[in-house]
Parts: structure tokens; sequence; C-alpha cells
């Protein structure tokens, strides 16, 4: 496997545009890390440029700067989501029976390829681009690129995946409720949502037509401005484009969700990242919580109420000429369009007449949002059990942003276990874009950050962080039970200042009871890997009153680790005072 970690588009541009490195040496690389990669994902792609057009194209940008033109993507090659049009290649939405070859570009497209970039192929996508998981194609499912037991999030799931794993500086895909928002948040990568008519649809399958935007996918926001730079601008031939703007934005007070009602679907790492993320953003700004609901209101009509006809009306003809052409899970979203009538229509569109003028006096009391990208993530084994009540957890905090005409920037926030991404979204009023991406160069230099985790080229095997307090530590009597399970030490940790720990009474050989207490105290830990089964077997040997739970540690992450039933303190000593499991037996002499 050669060497896939990710490039920069500016960079590579530089490079070109000096003449200390060639379009043709680059288009070759690219090829070749392509073809390495399909040995693990083949599925991110519907189509690919043949090699040879895509040598003709780099040696046209070579010869064009060699006649002196300076291009702004000289030589940096790119994928686009096959919803959108790029002359040379079939456009399928990820339907077969849907596909046709389009005679030209998409604008977004032929700009691109005017600056100096390459097109490598067409990425696959939830069917129609309808879905924020990945998991709706025939042309097979592209799984995170960190992590394939996971979902790469969706529509655009191909496009986040060819930039995650290091085989394009960018990918174009599409957002109507979160497709460029989602995979990005998933693949550790920045997900720039324009405002709507900023970068021209005209060459994209519409979704939704009137709120469809074109986004792009990039490792850092140097490359995010790039592209919008090149993208950015009014098309004549797209009646939705509007004249080029840039708003600016100060975000003195930046809006939450209020805590009751925001949703993490029982993923506390997610919910401490956000936390960590607020801390951040908060050094230069005031937090303050907002009433989400009518966000939410909004959001809700996306999918439950009359604009689930505007995705009918996109696909009318192939619906009721073909209905079993359509994927299962897309049908069912899409069909009940066709029932949608005028009055119901106009009634949904004068009530998100009144939740957008909430929305515009909501920019009077703040400056900014920053929300979760998606509260939780999932397995693909888990999407295909429930497939639309899962997806729709997925959109809870980004179904309302296009629909109430707001930019939006989804940048990383956090590294799960499990090596698959967190985000939080940046938005704005509308024309804020060039804005959002400087306020993430501020939250990006000032976080903590780790470095990104490496692909998953073999199937990563499950696993399990395991917090330990007593007779499991190192050199004591039950540590054979970790070994012999090749459990992996990660570290000595202490836990959040909310525990009591005690010893057992009549315990052979002696075991504690870590007990949570508010006004406890931060006790000494150590956590171990393990892998899930053996984890598994692990927690059936573990005897009453001890429990498996969730340890919260001084940092605010969460393992698992041992807790107790309420009838362990009973008979039991309090050993808090004396700092550990380890202090306590040395004091037995």
């Amino acid at each position: 496997m050669m060497d896939l970690s990710r490039r920069s588009a500016a960079d590579i541009a530089a490079r070109v545009n000096a003449g200390t490195l060639t379009a043709l040496a680059v288009a070759e690389e690219t090829l070749a890390r392509a073809e390495s990669y399909d040995a693990i994902q083949p599925q991110i792609w519907i189509s690919r440029a043949a090699p040879e057009a895509v040598l003709a194209q780099a040696r046209a940008v070579d010869a064009r700067v060699a006649a002196g033109e300076s291009l702004p993507l000289a030589g940096v090659p790119f994928a686009v989501k096959d919803n959108i049009d790029a002359a040379g290649l079939q456009t399928t939405a990820a339907c077969p029976a849907f596909a046709y070859a389009p005679d030209e570009d998409a604008t977004v497209v032929a700009r691109l390829r005017e600056a100096g970039a390459i097109l490598i192929g067409k990425t696959n996508l939830d069917q129609f681009a309808t879905g924020l998981v990945g998991t709706r194609s025939p042309y097979g499912i592209p799984r995170n690129a960190y992590n394939q037991a996971y979902v790469s999030g969706g529509s655009s799931s191909g496009s986040s995946v060819v930039v995650a794993a290091g085989i394009v500086p960018f990918a174009l895909g599409t957002d109507t409720a979160g497709s460029g928002r989602v995979p990005a948040a998933f693949n550790h990568l920045i997900g720039f949502k324009p405002t709507k008519g900023r970068w021209s649809t005209k060459g994209l399958v519409p979704a939704c037509r009137t709120i469809d935007c074109i986004t792009v996918f990039t490792d850092d926001t140097a490359d995010a401005r790039l592209v919008d730079g090149v993208i950015a601008g009014f098309d004549v031939a797209d009646p939705y484009s509007k004249p080029l703007a840039d708003a600016p934005l100060a975000p003195r007070v930046i809006g939450v969700p209020r805590k009751d009602q925001r949703q993490f679907f029982g993923d506390a790492a997610a919910e401490t990242f956000y936390e960590q993320a607020l801390e951040v953003l908060g050094r230069e700004a005031r937090i303050v919580e907002i009433d989400y609901a009518p966000l939410q209101e909004a959001a809700l009509l996306l999918y439950g109420g009359p604009w689930v006809a505007e995705r009918t009306a996109a696909i009318e003809s192939l619906l009721t000429s073909d209905p079993e052409a359509i994927d299962p899970v897309v049908r069912e979203v899409v069909e009940p369009g066709l029932k949608i009538g005028a009055v119901e229509l106009f009634n949904g569109i004068y009530r998100m007449a009144e939740l957008k003028r909430h929305a515009d006096l909501l920019w009077e009391e703040v400056d900014m949002l920053a929300f979760p990208t998606t509260g939780t993530t999932y397995r693909v084994a888990e999407l295909a059990k429930a497939p639309v009540a899962l997806n729709s957890n997925l959109g809870y905090y980004t179904n309302f942003v296009n629909l109430l005409d707001m930019a939006a920037l989804a940048v990383p926030a956090g590294i799960r276990d499990n090596g698959t991404g967190f985000g939080v979204t940046l938005i704005g009023p509308a024309d804020t874009d060039r804005a959002l991406l400087d306020v993430a160069d501020g939250y990006l230099a000032a976080r903590t950050s780790s470095p990104l985790p490496p692909l998953d080229l073999e199937g990563r095997m499950e696993a399990v962080k395991l917090a330990v307090v007593g007779a499991h530590l190192k050199d004591m009597p039950l540590h054979w039970q970790l070994t012999s399970r090749d459990a992996t030490f990660i570290g000595a940790f202490d836990t959040a200042p909310s525990y009591r720990l005690y010893a057992l009474a009549n315990s052979t050989p002696p075991k504690p009871a870590l007990v949570f207490e508010e006004g406890g105290t931060s006790l000494p830990v150590e956590v171990y890997e393990l892998g899930a089964a053996e984890f598994g077997s692990f927690v059936a040997e573990v005897p009453a009153p001890l429990a498996i739970g969730t340890v919260t540690l001084a940092d605010g992450s969460s393992v698992k680790g041992f807790v107790s039933e309420p009838r362990a303190t009973i008979g039991a000593t309090d050993i808090t005072a004396l700092g550990g499991w380890r202090n306590y037996i040395a004091s037995l002499g």
C-alpha cells in the first residue's frame, strides 16, 4: 500500500505554477493512489476518467503553465459527486436506470477545469442525494475511511472518502439537508456549504432544487478558500444563482441549543467533544443558549412536510414509470410526495416564511450558531436495521440550514476511540461564507488537536477502553484477566472529581467499589483496551455486587469501568481519603 497521506491543493498549485512540479507527475501519482485504494474500497467511485484522459488533462495544464499562465488550481486533482455533470462521464445519481451522458460540464466543473484542476472521476452517493448515511446505492456502500464498520455519512459519501483517503485534495459534494457536512464530520474533514446561489447549480441533478447547494470537502480551510475563489460567482444560466456577496461576521455572541434540546442519542463522547468545542469558542465570544424549537420545526418540514414533493418532482418520471429501479428506502422517502397537494404546499410555504422571519431576527441576538454537526454516528449494520429512523437522527442539527438560507462550515472537533470523527458546524447568515472560514481558522488554532488516526485498510478491530481501579491493576492479583485477553495498556489517568472508593467486605482477593457521588474526589485508574469479544467475556466474569458501567475521567471523556450496585457499600470501608487502591493495599502492611 502506497503512502496515502493527504495532500494540499494550494501546495500542489503553487509548485506546478512555479515549475518545481509538473501536473503530469501529480496525475500519475493520483492514478497510483486511486488504484492502491481500490483494493480497500472500490465502491467509493461510480466512474473514473480513463488514465490516458487524466494524463491528457495534465499535459494540457503543463502546456498552459509553460506558456505563461498562472492557474489557481494548476495540476490539482479532484473528484465530483455523481449527481453533478462532467462531460465524458455518465451522470447516474446512483441509479443506473436514470443514467445519461451530459453534453457539457456543470458550471462548477467547467470553472475548476479552466482554473487548471484535473478531474479524476465521479463518486458514489446515496441515490438521488436522498440520505445522510451513504448506504443507499446499488454501486456499493462507501464506508468510513477510518473505521469500515461505520458509515461514511451521506449523501456525499464517496466524495468524503476520496479526500479522507488522500486520493485527491478536494472533492465536490452537494448539500440539501446536511450531505456536505455530515460526511465531513465522520471523516475528519472541512465541509464547506456555501450560501444558496453562491455556487451555480447548473448541471446538478436536483434533490430539492430551490435549496440545493454544491459543496466541497477539503483537508483544511485554505483549500476551501481556494476552491470557493474559483467557483463562486453569478451564473446567468442558473435561475437560482445570485450576485456574489461577502458579508462580515464578528462572532462576539454565539448561539447554541439549550441543554434540554440537545440530542446525542446516547453518545457520551460526542457530548464531551461538543462541550470542549464550546469551551474553546467561548474564550473569544459569549456563548448563549437559544430556543432550538423554531429551527427544528423548519427542519421537520423538509421530510415531514410539503418539501418532500420537491424531491418527488425531481424523479417523478422514473418514480411513476419504473419505481422498482429506485432504492427501496429512497422510494419510501419520496413516494409520499405524489399525494401532496397545492393547499398543503402553500400552507407549508406560509409557515416556512414565518420561521424564516424568526431565524432572521435571531441574528439580532447572536452573531453565529455553533451546533454539533451530528449527535452521533452509526455502524453500517445498524443502518441496515433502521435506515429511516437512524438517518433522521443524523439530520437533527443539519436539516434547517438551507431552508432558512444560512451559510455553514463543518469543522473537525474530536476523534472517537473507534477512529471516526465528531464535528461542529459554524452557521452564519447568508453570505458570511468567507467570514466563517476566518472564524474556523481561529477555532482550529486554539483547540487541542490530535493526529489523525490511521486509515482503516483491513477492517478495524472493534475495541473497548476499560478503566480498572483495584484488583485488576498491574501487579495486582486479577491483572491476569486482562493480560490473558491481550489487553493493551493505554495509560494511567484520574477520574472526574465525583467518586468515592470503598473496600468491599469479605472479598477474596480484596476488591474495591467505585461509587459515583456528588462532592467526591478524583481517584487514580489504569485504562486498558480490549477487543469487543474479549471485553464481552471479561464482563461475563465480573461478580456482583460489582458491575461494568461508564466512568468519567478528569478530562471529561468517558470509558467503561468498574462501578457497583448500591449494596456494595454495606459493611464496606470508605478508603477514599487514602487516594487509591495501591495506597490502601500498602496500608494493610
